[in-house]
């Protein structure tokens, strides 16, 4: 029988020949692709893809790599490059998926990288109580579809600055009135950036020292950053991306556990093994037992 594999795309979801663009940008109705497929878009990855789903009715369940969250509608996801995500609809779905390149993405906030952190995870937020503001983001998200699909006079322009409305009314909308804000000191966001994407785009895991040395600073330097930016160390950073990975191939792959740690650089399964139980607090076999239960 053959092996389950983890599913990745470069561009649309099914689309096996696609070659993301640095200046990749596309939206289309929920029901467009999603019909095709049964209403059944099974969990995958986009390596260098922001995608937003902005959901005006109907059932829709999203699937992490860690559980099943059934999303009350209306509302608006938010799925950042790398991260592992399915959606099941019913056929009444009602909505919008805007896809755009990371390039794109962070040329918005170029100067405001502080703000960019803030879509480095995956972001669900229902408006049920708050409808008026979400009638006003699918506004914006209607202007943006007729500027994709014409060549008008300041196209690109008029394009990013609805987008940067877009996701700066959105976080607006997300704030708890909890401020605990980072100070705007781009260098050293861009420098964290840098360094995540780097580890979510290696395929070889690679020292502290070799992804500082790449960016032009030292390591001590490269984990102040960190410290500051997330509290964490950077090899505390790689090594629970490591796991994060793991955890889609144990989830929606049958790979063997001793083939993932190999598939992710690991030199022996047990330590591996040891690395996810002390980040999950349970071995790789029991978290897939889990999954499968």
């Amino acid at each position: 029988m053959a092996k389950k594999k983890l599913l990745h795309f470069d561009g649309l979801y099914g689309d096996l020949t696609s070659n993301k663009k640095e200046s990749y940008i596309f939206l289309e109705l929920i029901k467009t692709r999603s019909e095709s497929f049964n209403w059944m878009i099974k969990p995958h990855v986009h390596t260098h893809l922001y995608q937003v789903f902005c959901i005006e009715s109907g059932q829709v369940v999203l699937e992490s790599s860690e559980k099943k969250i059934p999303i009350k509608t209306p509302a608006i996801a938010v799925i950042p490059p790398g991260t592992l995500h399915g959606l099941q609809y019913n056929p009444a779905v009602k909505g919008y998926i805007l896809t755009l390149s990371d390039t794109i993405f962070e040329a918005l906030f170029f100067n405001s990288g502080s703000l960019l952190l803030n879509f480095d995870s995956l972001k669900a937020i229902s408006f049920t109580s708050q409808k008026s503001e979400f009638k006003k983001l699918v506004n914006i998200i209607q202007q943006a579809d007729v500027e994709i699909f014409n060549e008008r006079t300041g196209k690109k322009l008029l394009l990013y600055a609805l987008l940067s409305q877009f996701f700066i009314a959105l976080l607006r909308v997300s704030e708890t009135g909890n401020s605990n804000a980072l100070p705007d000191t781009n260098q050293t966001i861009l420098y964290y950036r840098k360094f995540i994407q780097s580890v979510k785009i290696n395929d070889t895991p690679k020292t502290i020292p070799a992804y500082a040395g790449k960016m032009g600073i030292s390591a001590v330097h490269l984990n102040r950053i960190c410290n500051h930016v997330c509290g964490k160390s950077a090899l505390l950073i790689v090594q629970e991306h490591l796991i994060e990975q793991s955890k889609n191939y144990l989830s929606h792959s049958s790979n063997s556990i001793a083939e993932i740690a190999y598939h992710l650089n690991f030199e022996y399964p047990n330590y591996f093994a040891r690395l996810f139980k002390k980040i999950t607090g349970i071995t790789p076999t029991e978290f897939r037992k889990n999954k499968r239960n």
